[in-house]
């Protein structure tokens, strides 16, 4: 078999392996690669045979002329280009090291937010506050990394503004009514109500966007609903305030995800990425809930109002509180990170599973009396969110499908 490789003027033409092809081999340490021999003179081909048995082909030239030095140059050239092609198959480690990093931080810091929240709503039952202390400490450090340099400081305009205030209604409304339930309930029931998302996601995306559950989707929904029922009613820190509230903080949630479907701006219209999306909402959050924090509950942070709650050391509430706040951002922005590098419902499917670690880390550290009706009622209740995830996933590869085929 042989090549055929002609040079024109200013490039080189490259034609598909023919009778009369002529190829050169150069050996590296991993593959054997292939480069053309190209004749500058006269347009004509060089002529040799291809190699036997594995060995390095001889070349003979056509004419008496030395092979020209762009010759060697061309080898090298292909051998680089080959060789970073090779490279560019592997998988980045970097990336993946950076994801997983990302991961890790998002459930350590959840994590950490849950415990630290609910010890301080146990010595200081006192939501509204606690949830505009958080907003603030978000807000701190948001305007610390723009002045650092850390972020770049978004361009805020009037109609970026318009799209951002009713995000952070609901986000404050949200925040505001988990803060409740984990101050009323066990953490780990508050987390099982939670698991409960799909269902709220699911009919307000039918109310308000047009979007049709599939019957996958629908069949999906109902251990969602039943294990919640039966942690529900098994559940030995139940009351309807909490119930209730973290009820309440599914819909603000899917409706603040419905409403950044319908209301966000792309880039060229002033619309913001996902973190400075996020440290906008917390910082109107932050001034949302500041007149009814002063209205519902006043300034409770004062020697005479914790000497009353009996909390022996102040020092150590101010400190878990500021913990809180930190791990509220950091976990955040941390989510908002990891949206930026994979699909919804890779993100949706992680939710699910920091769920799990939350809600065993919980019971492990407060040792919250559990029955084996609660455990199998949570476990039903992630199963079907997991599902949920899978059934979505797959619909979403589906679409893909189609829509290249209509291309």
């Amino acid at each position: 078999c042989r090549l055929q490789f002609l040079y024109k003027p200013k490039m080189a033409s490259l034609y598909a392996p023919s009778s009369n092809a002529v190829f050169a081999a150069t050996q590296t340490r991993k593959t054997l690669k292939l480069c053309p021999l190209l004749q500058l003179e006269r347009r004509r081909p060089i002529q040799g045979s291809a190699p036997q048995g594995g060995s390095t082909p001889t070349v003979r030239q056509s004419h008496s002329s030395p092979c020209p030095r762009r010759t060697s140059s061309c080898i090298r050239t292909a051998a680089t280009a080959s060789e970073s092609a090779a490279e560019g198959d592997n998988p980045d480690v970097a990336s993946t090291f950076v994801l997983g990093a990302l991961f890790a931080g998002w459930y350590a810091a959840n994590i950490a937010f849950n415990l630290y929240n609910k010890q301080v709503l146990k010595a200081f039952p006192y939501p509204v506050t606690v949830t505009e202390a958080q907003f603030l400490v978000g807000s701190a450090l948001s305007v610390l990394m723009w002045i650092s340099g850390i972020m770049k400081p978004p361009r805020i305009t009037m109609k970026t503004l318009r799209s951002v205030l009713p995000l952070a209604v609901v986000h404050t409304l949200g925040n505001l009514l988990t803060n409740m339930s984990l101050g009323a309930v066990a953490v780990s029931f508050t987390h099982t109500i939670k698991a409960g998302e799909p269902f709220f996601s699911v009919f307000l995306s039918a109310l308000f966007l047009g979007d049709k559950p599939s019957p996958a989707v629908l069949l999906t929904l109902l251990p969602v609903v039943g294990g919640v029922a039966v942690a529900s009613m098994t559940e030995a820190s139940f009351n309807w305030y909490g119930f209730l509230s973290a009820m309440g903080s599914n819909l603000t949630f899917q409706s603040r995800n419905v409403l950044s479907k319908k209301l966000m701006l792309r880039k060229d219209e002033g619309g913001l990425d996902n973190i400075g999306l996020f440290c906008c909402i917390t910082m109107v959050s932050g001034l949302l809930l500041l007149p009814p924090c002063l209205l519902m509950e006043g300034w409770k942070m004062t020697p005479a109002t914790l000497t009353q709650l009996g909390v022996a050391d102040p020092a150590q509430l101010l400190c878990w509180a500021v913990m809180s706040g930190l791990c509220f951002h950091a976990y955040q922005q941390m989510s908002y990170m990891i949206l930026q590098r994979v699909s919804p419902v890779t993100h949706s499917i992680g939710n699910c599973v920091k769920r799990v670690v939350v809600i065993a880390s919980s019971v492990l550290f407060f040792k919250n009396p559990i029955s084996m009706q609660n455990a199998l009622g949570t476990a039903i209740a992630l199963a079907g969110v997991f599902a949920y995830g899978q059934v979505k996933r797959k619909a979403g590869m589906k679409k893909g499908k189609s829509a290249k085929a209509s291309e």
